[in-house]
């Protein structure tokens, strides 16, 4: 038979008719009763708690197992009514007590708000991410939304459908780290590691008709061995733009606005020729020196001008590939631009880091730098 912790066990119940519970219950209230009358100080209204209301070894949660769970089923509302009388009497009995005493079941848990609180430490953009961020909300003005795509691609949306055909001498430059045991497949089927993030800009074409203006940011792949200005693992952002009547002079008057919004209104741009697989013309993208103004210093090489970015008009070949799953991208009626630039190397003129590897420690020391 269930006790509670003074030892006083729970009568048993001699019947389950209406006088029967009420005989039984009064004797309980009586109890309580007592044991309340003497209720002077905090410690006696905690014992007082915990011996009615106590969670494991409480009297009242005795009563409930001893009399209320072995009740026939015609019983138990009966006694359930009583119990809960019999439990709010406790409890009204128990705050009356606290309120005379001064005391409170949360008094140890009470909070001196008095007392300085502890302040947790603000985490901190990393600056790759809050360049990536940044460079994101220029082009979201513009009218631009964000692509994303898997970083493991096959071989026909990192190359092939970009017009990299294969053993284009241009696959060379991009050292591939590729994934094992793709032997048997067809070249376009096996899969590799984006050594750029341009797979998601043949992605979303497929996925929708024009127009489209997006930008895609992501962590891109290449066997490239790590210095001070390279890394195997490093971070583009990419845009496309694709519409009826787009011309280059849509493409510069782009990113001549992006690179004075990024570097401030005083940057100039200017444009040379390249060359992409997947852009024709194509142009390399020159921004005067936002640290010496264009007069030379050690960051430009003392000729005024940094390359920043490559860019250039949608070769229509990419546009061929698109079609056989999006008819809309038909190349004599529609055009558009891409570009695409290295948020690693933009964070580190913006932020004066002189090597990429930071960026990449996991230091707190470098990175509480930027808190």
């Amino acid at each position: 038979m269930p006790e509670h912790e003074s030892g006083d066990s729970i009568p048993h119940l001699s019947g389950y008719r209406e006088a029967e519970l009420d005989q039984a219950f009064a004797a309980i209230s009586r109890e309580v009763e007592a044991s309340s009358a003497a209720l002077a100080t905090p410690e006696a209204v905690e014992a007082f708690r915990l011996q009615w209301l106590g969670r494991k070894q409480g009297r009242l949660k005795a009563i409930s197992d001893a009399w209320l769970k072995s009740a026939p089923v015609e019983a138990k509302k009966l006694i359930g009514q009583r119990f809960n009388t019999l439990k709010a009497e406790i409890e009204q009995r128990l705050e009356h007590a606290e309120a005379s005493t001064g005391s409170s079941a949360l008094d140890s848990e009470a909070i001196d708000i008095t007392l300085p609180g502890t302040r947790r430490k603000l985490g901190a953009e990393h600056p790759l991410i809050r360049t990536q961020n940044e460079l994101i909300a220029i082009f979201a003005r513009m009218g631009y939304s964000v692509g994303i795509g898997p970083e493991v691609e096959t071989d026909y949306y990192n190359f092939e459908s970009l017009n990299f055909p294969p053993g284009h001498p241009a696959r060379d430059t991009q050292d591939t780290l590729v994934v094992s045991g793709q032997e048997r497949k067809p070249l376009r089927d096996r899969l590799l590691m984006r050594t750029h993030t341009s797979p998601v800009q043949i992605h979303t074409m497929e996925e929708q008709p024009p127009p489209i203006r997006i930008v895609i940011p992501g962590k891109v792949h290449r066997n490239d061995a790590a210095d001070a200005t390279h890394s195997p693992i490093f971070h583009q952002l990419e845009g496309l733009c694709v519409d009826t009547n787009i011309t280059f002079a849509d493409l510069k008057g782009t990113l001549d606005h992006a690179m004075k919004e990024l570097f401030g209104s005083s940057v100039r741009t200017r444009f040379f020729p390249s060359f992409f697989p997947f852009t024709e013309p194509s142009a390399d993208v020159q921004i005067s020196c936002p640290f010496c103004g264009g007069s030379g210093c050690r960051k430009c090489k003392y000729s005024g001008w940094i390359e920043l970015l490559g860019c250039g008009m949608v070769d229509p070949s990419v546009f061929g590939f698109v079609q056989q799953k999006q008819p809309a991208y038909d190349p004599k009626k529609i055009s558009g631009f891409a570009f695409g630039m290295g948020i690693d190397r933009i964070a580190m003129m913006k932020y004066g880091i002189g090597d990429v590897s930071l960026m990449y420690s996991g230091d707190l020391r470098f990175l509480e730098q930027f808190a």
